[in-house]
């Protein structure tokens, strides 16, 4: 797994069917999301099993990088590209030890970059910082800073990623402080035209869309 991580990096609701879910990522790859993640608290493993599969193979079609967020498990049965860690899920080489070699994983770091010099130095493929605005998804969310931003794209060999309360009024100043991809999910998936929404985003990285 050689792809940068970089551009509109979508992070999925929780709306109440698989039919409205999945309607929505195929159109935010249609307008140039580069990298989906599948984020799910449902207790359900049916359900997340048979939507993570069908993402999975969304993303392919695409060309697109497909990462899930919290299960090291659910990540390898859809052979997805990577998984996503927090503070309070497997530990990354636990998760390296399960994935192998070619598959990625991020690691939130919040507001905290001696928390991601570890995580790169324990083998982190990307890192992500947040929430730099409110966020409705994580409304008590800690905040970060775009100096913290600029200090770690400056400092760490790897993709760093922006990600909380990202929007059309202060995603672009994200991206000049330095950010390799923003993690979006209101934003995106609320909007009324999510294809136009995802294509807006997406210019911003100059990264050409799908058509």
């Amino acid at each position: 797994m050689n792809r940068p991580v970089s551009g509109l990096y979508a992070v999925t609701p929780e709306p109440a069917d698989s039919l409205t879910l999945i309607g929505k990522v195929d159109a935010a790859l249609r307008g140039g999301a580069r990298i989906v993640q599948y984020r799910s608290k449902s207790p359900e493993q049916a359900l997340r099993l048979s939507q993570a599969a069908e993402m999975a193979r969304l993303c392919r079609r695409w060309n697109a990088m497909f990462i899930v967020n919290d299960s090291v498990e659910l990540a390898r049965e859809v052979d997805a590209d990577g998984v996503h860690l927090g503070r309070n899920d497997a530990t990354l080489s636990a998760a390296r030890a399960v994935l192998g070699p070619g598959r990625l994983i991020g690691v939130s770091c919040y507001n905290e970059l001696d928390y991601a010099r570890t995580a790169v130095q324990q083998g982190a493929d990307y890192v992500a910082f947040g929430s730099f605005f409110q966020s409705a998804t994580k409304p008590f969310a800690l905040r970060a800073d775009t100096a913290l931003l600029r200090a770690a794209t400056s400092e760490l060999a790897v993709p760093v990623v922006a990600i909380g309360g990202i929007n059309e009024h202060n995603a672009a100043g994200l991206i000049a402080a330095g950010a390799s991809a923003i993690a979006v999910v209101n934003a995106l998936f609320d909007a009324p035209d999510i294809e136009a929404q995802a294509r807006w985003f997406a210019q911003l990285f100059q990264i050409p869309v799908h058509t």
